[in-house]
């Protein structure tokens, strides 16, 4: 080796040496000690008081739950997220319905009613004094999908204008079970409810109605009666051109069996028909009439949002999610309660926010990358708060790195596993998995991916601009408990707490340890990518990589 390549060498030796001089010593305890179980559960009791009336949006709750969380987050030592405000301004619309009593059924053969509540509950997206059914025919169309990727529409060669469309809850795979059937057991967008109501819109249908059963939604019947003569919040589109049906609305399955059975069809077997390929829509002898008086008011709601500037790459960030809302108050409980305070539901996954920020302040090595901290309004009215962000993004899109979303901090004891909703879909649960092997844990997937939880909560907003985001939820192999403990213990909660006056913050049993080991994962999870250059992926498979890559 002459002498020049031995002093280019050697200068190369020097120069890697001083890179790695440079390069930041990151350990997995930094930042870990500022994460505290009393100071988590003062937030969440807090957030869950009666006194802000369930935190819903355009309420007096709201103003409390925005001036609370700015208040946390300047005492975190987080710099305001949005130029020099710690809130972005969601316009929406509140549009308050009142429903008829009942539901007027003529068939050839006679008439009969159906009673709102009981049999049905029904409102409207429309920005109008008052929408109706007057005579209106009913058109079954299978479970209201058009999805070319997988050869299906059920509105095929279907004129649909002027018609009340009849659509069952899930998608086609569903029942099928089969995976080479759309995704079998495992819910696609398609199966949402909010996606059948936006193609019968855009079919062109005066009014669509889903079919529901416990199974394919999820949840019972009672939680789609919290709608009932509700008001219901979106956002203010007037100057867009956007569609929607005169009226949209859920029917029992003992209700929708009536209606089959009087349009003269075998209703043990007719709604099996839509499961099949080959199905093709059935208009049914039957007409609706009934009517809902409106009532809109236009107002703002807000999103709070703080950051840590990253010290190197502060134009890439890192964004945790998690909403602040819940229902207000409602129908009273059996008790008589009619505050749905929302503790789990999500003052949990905020207070986390805080704890987040707390934790990477306090680390002795700052991140490289920026990380928001953002609590999103309006999830529960249809993750409002999350799609203006998405739509009106106050950092790129394509520069963001990913979005880890919090819905639901588990209370009570540590768990082994952590749950990850949506298998198969980013890189991020390689991230997390390693996160969790390290804290000796394990990763698992959602027992009862046919519910779609992936798309039910704020991440699938950022996920639809192609940000990778990642969700979670509780694990269910709890330390200490025998097999099936922490299965019963969410079944518990969906059946009797889930949206109901009921969710309320437990002192004597809400104890955060795994709520707090979670949100240790969360954190490094994030950790490790505020030092990263790279940009985590969608897996092939996911049908937003290709959003991901137009970027």
């Amino acid at each position: 080796m002459n002498s020049k390549i031995k002093f280019l060498a050697f200068s190369a030796l020097i120069c890697l040496a001083a890179c790695n001089q440079n390069k930041p010593k990151i350990s997995d305890e930094d930042g870990l000690a500022a994460f505290n179980a009393d100071s988590l559960k003062l937030h969440v009791a807090e957030l869950s008081h009666d006194s802000l009336q369930g935190r819903k949006p355009f309420t007096p709750g709201e103003t409390k739950t925005i001036a609370y969380l700015q208040k946390q987050f300047k005492a975190a030592g987080l710099e305001p997220g949005n130029g020099d405000s710690y809130i972005q301004e969601v316009p929406m619309v509140n549009i308050q319905t009142t429903a008829a009593a009942d539901m007027q059924v003529t068939t050839s053969k006679g008439s009969f009613k159906l009673k709102g509540f009981d049999d049905y509950v029904i409102w409207t997206d429309k920005i109008t004094d008052k929408v109706s059914f007057d005579n209106n025919e009913v058109v079954f169309a299978g479970y209201g999908v058009v999805a070319p990727e997988y050869n299906w529409d059920d509105y095929a060669g279907l004129d649909v204008k002027g018609k009340i469309v009849m659509v069952m809850v899930n998608d086609p795979g569903f029942v099928a079970g089969d995976s080479s059937f759309f995704k079998g057991k495992t819910m696609t967008y398609y199966g949402r409810w909010t996606y059948k109501f936006e193609e019968a819109a855009r079919q062109g249908a005066k009014g669509c109605l889903i079919v529901h059963t416990t199974e394919g939604a999820s949840y019972p019947f009672s939680v789609v009666q919290n709608n009932w003569n509700a008001s219901k919040l979106r956002l203010d589109d007037r100057e867009k051109s956007n569609s929607y049906t005169d009226i949209n609305g859920w029917l029992s399955l003992p209700a929708a069996k009536k209606l089959v059975a009087a349009a003269g069809q075998d209703s043990t077997n007719f709604f099996a028909q839509a499961d099949k390929k080959g199905f093709k829509p059935l208009a049914l002898d039957l007409k609706l009439s009934t009517n809902v008086a409106v009532k809109t008011v236009f107002n703002k709601s807000y999103n709070v949002i703080g950051k840590i500037t990253g010290t190197k790459r502060p134009d890439e960030v890192i964004i945790y999610t998690s909403h602040w809302d819940h229902l207000g108050i409602g129908k009273p409980d059996e008790t008589g309660d009619s505050i749905y305070n929302g503790a789990f539901d999500n003052a949990s996954g905020t207070a986390g926010l805080i704890e987040l920020a707390r934790a990477f302040k306090s680390m002795k090595v700052q991140p490289e990358r920026t990380i928001i901290l953002l609590a999103v309004t309006a999830e529960e009215q249809g993750l409002w708060g999350s799609a203006y962000y998405a739509q009106n993004p106050i950092y790129p899109t394509s520069k963001t790195v990913a979005n880890i979303n919090i819905d639901g901090l588990n209370p009570f004891e540590k768990t082994k596993d952590i749950i990850i909703v949506g298998e198969g879909q980013s890189e991020l649960e390689e991230y997390l998995k390693e996160a969790a092997e390290k804290a000796g844990r394990v990763t698992a997937f959602e027992n009862h991916p046919e519910a779609g939880y992936y798309y039910r909560s704020d991440h699938f907003n950022f996920a639809k601009v192609g940000v990778p985001a990642l969700y979670t939820s509780n694990g269910i192999d709890v330390i200490g408990k025998e097999a099936g403990y922490g299965e019963k213990r969410e079944k518990e909660y969906n059946e009797k707490h889930y949206h109901r006056p009921s969710d309320e913050f437990d002192p004597a049993t809400w104890t955060f340890e795994g709520g707090l080991e979670d949100l240790k994962l969360f954190f490094q999870v994030g950790k490790r990518l505020a030092f990263e250059e790279k940009m985590p992926q969608w897996k092939d498979g996911s049908e937003f990589k290709a959003i991901r890559e137009k970027k």
